[in-house]
């Protein structure tokens, strides 16, 4: 396939010797000495790549870039200067260029530099077509379940999808609130823009300012170069903030900012950027409470609440565990490369019974489990945690034996630490890693080694 390229230059040695190179290099080339005249070309044709000089008679090669990118959004164009100025190259970059060669032009230079442009082109064309592809598995079928509290949220979710609105899911850990949050983004119009999840609680205080609004060379102890943060990364899309009520009052109002301006500023920096981004939040703790105890901003709350979506817990929707067993009985009896078919009636009857504490992701904890450790086709209650084969869940045994809420913790802990992780741990029982952390050591309860 013929690629094409215009070269916008003033100079005829250069220009025409810029046209013999590529055109050795099976480009089709055409040439223009002025803003105006390339203008009048790309009103007739379409160009890979558009090579400008910064001087130009009439506009020059910057005010041309930025009337070209207003109808031609993703056009390559690469820039010419013969002024060793860092400023000049900087403004070129920041209004949209692609790259930028110093004069006098090394032919080697400029022909890998278009080269590295077509092919970043070619892979972002790709990556939005795998992106395309990926979205499709997240439609709202990939949501399991029939009950009708979750259909319910699923025909809300459909009818925000298209909205700039903020969305806060509201739910208990492992109910699938970063699913229904990449169902959003991948069925709404920035399906093709980056979807960007933040575990707000798994990210150090110290760090959470630098890792969101990223951090400028010698910011800090250690920043040895300039970072872009995850909320520019995501600029256009989606970020997904999980855990948002563990953030201090500090960051609040930082991220109050965000939600309210769109702005975001590095550390380090004196000017603020301009982002574009959806927010979808999610937590497991009751924000009203924290508003009322001073915990959470009222204002922040406000601001990413405009639509609330509630989960419901998978005890209250038991009708769809059987569907839930099904679906990742299929899953992990391929992956794993095992016949395994199905539960026995004793097997499935207590995950219908089951409280099911850790919800959706426990179900699938254990049924993963099973399949690794089942040596028949069908599944029995002896492939099933301890907590589940005796019939009863923690909290049962809690209001059974009347425990005190240190006990309760303990025995929660002690139970479920096989399955867990200690974030998720921590997300169930309400507390933070550092309060689980202080528990583990005054009881003396030794941590699992990690798992997911």
């Amino acid at each position: 396939m013929s690629k094409s390229i215009l070269i916008v230059e003033d100079e005829e040695t250069l220009r025409q010797s810029l046209k013999r190179i590529f055109t050795k290099d099976s480009f089709d080339v055409e040439t223009a000495e002025s803003a105006e005249k390339s203008l009048g070309l790309l009103e007739k044709n379409i160009y890979d790549v558009i090579i400008s000089d910064i001087i130009l008679p009439g506009a020059d090669g910057i005010e041309l870039l930025s009337r070209i990118r207003q109808e031609i959004p993703d056009q390559i164009f690469i820039v010419m200067t013969a002024y060793a100025s860092l400023e000049t190259a900087i403004n070129a970059l920041r209004a949209g260029a692609y790259d930028y060669i110093m004069k006098p032009v090394m032919h080697e230079e400029i022909k890998q530099v278009v080269k590295n442009a077509l092919l970043q082109k070619r892979l972002k064309s790709e990556n939005l077509l795998l992106k395309r592809e990926i979205g499709k598995t997240f439609d709202f079928s990939s949501i399991i379940g029939q009950s009708p509290g979750l259909k319910s949220t699923i025909e809300e979710a459909k009818k925000i999808v298209d909205t700039r609105s903020n969305v806060l899911l509201l739910g208990e850990t492992g109910t699938g609130k970063e699913l229904f949050a990449r169902v959003i983004h991948h069925n709404s119009v920035r399906r093709d823009m980056p979807f960007i999840p933040i575990n707000c609680s798994v990210i150090p205080e110290n760090l959470l300012e630098s890792e969101l609004f990223g951090h400028m060379k010698g910011a800090f102890t250690g920043a040895l170069m300039s970072k872009k943060g995850m909320f520019e990364e995501a600029d256009g899309g989606t970020v997904f903030l999980d855990e948002i009520g563990d953030i201090d009052p500090y960051f609040q109002i930082k991220m109050l900012r965000v939600l309210e301006d769109q702005l975001i500023r590095p550390v380090g920096s004196t000017k603020s950027l301009k982002v574009d981004l959806r927010f979808i939040t999610a937590t497991n703790r009751d924000l009203d409470k924290a508003v009322r105890e001073g915990q959470f901003r009222e204002d922040l709350y406000y601001r990413i609440n405009t639509i609330t979506l509630h989960i419901p817990p998978l005890r209250e929707r038991s009708e769809d565990i059987p569907l839930l067993v099904n679906y990742f009985l299929e899953k992990y009896s391929r992956e794993f490369q095992k016949q395994v078919t199905g539960l026995t009636d004793e097997a499935l009857s207590q995950m219908v019974n089951y409280r099911w504490p850790g919800n959706v992701r426990e179900l699938q904890n254990v049924i993963e489990r099973a399949i690794l450790i089942t040596d028949s086709d069908m599944i029995t209650p002896d492939a099933f945690p301890e907590s589940m084969k005796s019939g009863t869940s923690v909290q049962k045994a809690s209001i059974r034996d009347r425990l005190s809420i240190e006990d309760y913790t303990k025995s929660f802990i002690l139970t479920y630490q096989d399955q867990y992780n200690e974030q998720q741990l921590a997300a169930m029982l309400g507390i933070t890693r550092k309060s689980l952390w202080e528990k583990r050591k005054k009881w003396g309860i030794e941590r699992i080694s990690s798992r997911l």
